[in-house]
């Protein structure tokens, strides 16, 4: 039974008198008590709860405006840890549907962030939270090369996230000598205004979300609301939106959310770790959606005189080093960041080829354009 549309937004006294008036003898009357006690929005979010935590024969999932109204719950600060914890949980092991996705997505767009910019086209990615354990992360330099060469490029991420607590973009930067952490988003779209290049850190300019990590970290599991981060992105205005995946249900459901939410432009590859970096070893699987229309694009490193293993993960400092390397054009980074600026370029449309990208990707790195724009970014 759900709670009467006229309650939930009730005053507290108003519902107390109700409450009161109630026969705790007639079941149904004690039911609406309880319900009543517990408040008209915890009340509402238990009937949300129900529809993701009934069994397979039960559960009729949310709505696109439901799931709206549970993120908006959840984030508002409007429901209690246990209730928080149920639901994220409960959608785990049911999956959420594309609509259930853009319900919740359009949330994050109304409560999160915003950066601009105006006139120019800006390259989104939308990476795991979790972060990177087994190989050696690319993005931070080939945002510093992108945007060296005028290719606007905005970030999202945040502290060590569970399960995995992986390295995080953040601490990437940081070993470049680059901040983002502690930064208003006023500093922050300066800075994108200015260089091309920006970072929001979740602690710092989306605390909503920021609220729901201990409650990830107790229920040992990567929640649905992980999907979110490879859906949104903190920019509003033209751009290509880069969403990395995994498993293929989750491009297939990225598709169809971003879609009705209006997504121009959207490009899933499934990159290293979840991440948008394009492998090395094998081909590189993506797809390109402009107007609902789906393209599939295989990217073969070898017919391009690129190949080798990917480099494995094995410390910061390590990875530093490599790093500052590969924006000179050197080291064992080099070639993968030369393989992913190429395509980037090109997806990017900057060159008509994916070989001209990959000429100008060498260029650009021999002339280290990445290298000045993190000098110009550290202290």
């Amino acid at each position: 039974m759900e709670l009467l549309p006229s309650l939930q937004n009730a005053e507290t006294g108003e519902i107390d008198a109700l409450a009161a008036g109630l026969d705790p003898g007639c079941l149904a009357e004690r039911r609406i008590q309880r319900q009543l006690a517990l408040g008209p929005e915890r009340a509402r979010f238990c009937d949300l709860l129900g529809k993701v935590g009934s069994g397979e024969h039960t559960s009729t999932g949310l709505s696109r405006e439901e799931a709206r109204e549970a993120i908006d719950l959840m984030l508002g600060g409007r429901v209690d840890d246990a209730q928080l914890a149920a639901f994220l949980i409960a959608h785990r092991i049911r999956r959420p549907t594309p609509q259930e996705l853009t319900g919740m997505l359009e949330g994050y767009r109304a409560l999160g962030p915003t950066l601009h910019t105006p006139g120019r086209r800006a390259l989104c990615f939308s990476v795991p939270y979790d972060g990177r354990n087994r190989t050696a992360p690319l993005l931070p330099l080939l945002a510093l090369v992108l945007a060296a060469e005028g290719v606007p490029v905005v970030l999202h991420g945040g502290e060590p996230m569970p399960v995995k607590y992986g390295i995080t973009l953040a601490e990437l930067f940081a070993a470049l000598g680059i901040g983002w952490r502690g930064l208003s988003l006023a500093a922050l779209q300066a800075r994108l205004d200015r260089h091309g290049l920006a970072l929001t850190h979740q602690p710092d300019h989306f605390s909503a979300a920021e609220r729901l990590v201990p409650i990830r970290a107790a229920i040992g599991k990567r929640p649905p609301v992980a999907s979110l981060e490879l859906l949104w992105t903190p920019h509003q205005g033209e751009r290509l939106l880069v969403s990395g995946f995994v498993h293929p249900p989750t491009e297939s459901r990225a598709w169809e959310a971003l879609e009705a939410v209006g997504e121009a432009d959207l490009l899933t590859v499934k990159g290293l770790e979840g991440s948008s970096d394009l492998p090395t070893s094998r081909a590189g699987i993506t797809a390109r959606m402009r107007q609902g229309q789906v393209e599939r694009i295989l990217l073969h490193p070898r017919d391009h005189g690129i190949s080798g293993a990917e480099q494995g993960w094995h410390s910061l400092e390590q990875w530093r080093a490599d790093a500052l390397a590969a924006l000179r054009g050197e080291g064992p980074l080099a070639e993968a960041l030369t393989w992913n600026l190429g395509a980037y370029l090109w997806f990017a449309g900057r060159l008509s080829t994916l070989p001209e990208a990959l000429d100008q990707a060498r260029a650009l790195l021999l002339a280290r354009s990445g290298e000045r724009l993190r000098r110009e970014l550290a202290p």
